[in-house]
């Protein structure tokens, strides 16, 4: 019950910011349009878009409710069923941000493997969810934690991609997944990229849990 009631305040919270929404929404789509001739860069730089769209909007829902979450506590809310039904409702967001931007690439694209792409940009909303999550729950402040997203997108998307700063980032696993969609090569591109999503989704949700748990503690004083 305490998940789908923050699933749908968080709902809610996105919904009210209307003009931040629309900008976040459409990031991705300038960063495919500036591309767009390249097929392989234009997807990677909108899939890494979604996974940035995602994340801050994670990290606004995360700051906009730092004033509630203490009385949900009161109310008997489990910290697991708030942390849960945030990540549900933002996840299914990123879940249909990818769906639709995996359409247009559909139409105006040719990728040797276009399911690929789809997983591909499916994973990068999944991973950036928990990411906001544990970054808004570390950086109280909006702007610090939008700061810290754009500098883990930035390193994701500079650093060499066979190199071990890439693989620590969490997009990593986008990325390698989208090795398959564009180039082709092994499957087995596609399997690495998914356990790594799932390694970096794990740390991220029991990160936030562990901070949460802690700020959200219900202090309890001795009987007299």
């Amino acid at each position: 019950m305490t998940t789908l009631v923050v699933a749908r305040l968080s709902a809610l919270e996105v919904s009210r910011r209307r003009a931040a929404l629309l900008l976040v929404i459409t990031l991705p789509f300038w960063f495919y349009l500036v591309r767009r001739d390249l097929s392989g860069q234009s997807t990677r730089a909108l899939t890494l878009g979604i996974g940035w769209a995602i994340s801050t909007l994670t990290l606004f829902v995360v700051n906009a409710s730092r004033g509630v979450d203490p009385r949900l506590r009161l109310t008997g809310a489990s910290v697991t069923g708030i942390i849960a039904g945030r990540l549900l409702a933002m996840t299914g967001a990123g879940m249909a941000l990818a769906l639709g931007y995996w359409t247009m690439v559909a139409v105006d694209q040719d990728l040797p493997h276009l399911w690929a792409a789809g997983v591909m940009m499916l994973v990068s909303a999944l991973v950036a969810a928990p990411v906001g999550s544990l970054i808004g729950a570390i950086l109280p402040r909006e702007l610090d934690g939008a700061l810290a997203l754009l500098s883990i997108s930035s390193v994701q998307m500079l650093a060499d991609p066979a190199g071990l700063i890439a693989k620590l980032m969490p997009f990593w696993s986008a990325r390698e997944v989208g090795n398959y969609a564009v180039d082709g090569g092994s499957i087995d591109l596609v399997w690495r990229g998914l356990a790594h999503a799932g390694v970096t989704w794990l740390i991220c949700v029991l990160g936030t849990l562990a901070v949460f748990h802690w700020r959200l503690r219900l202090v309890r004083y001795p009987e007299p």
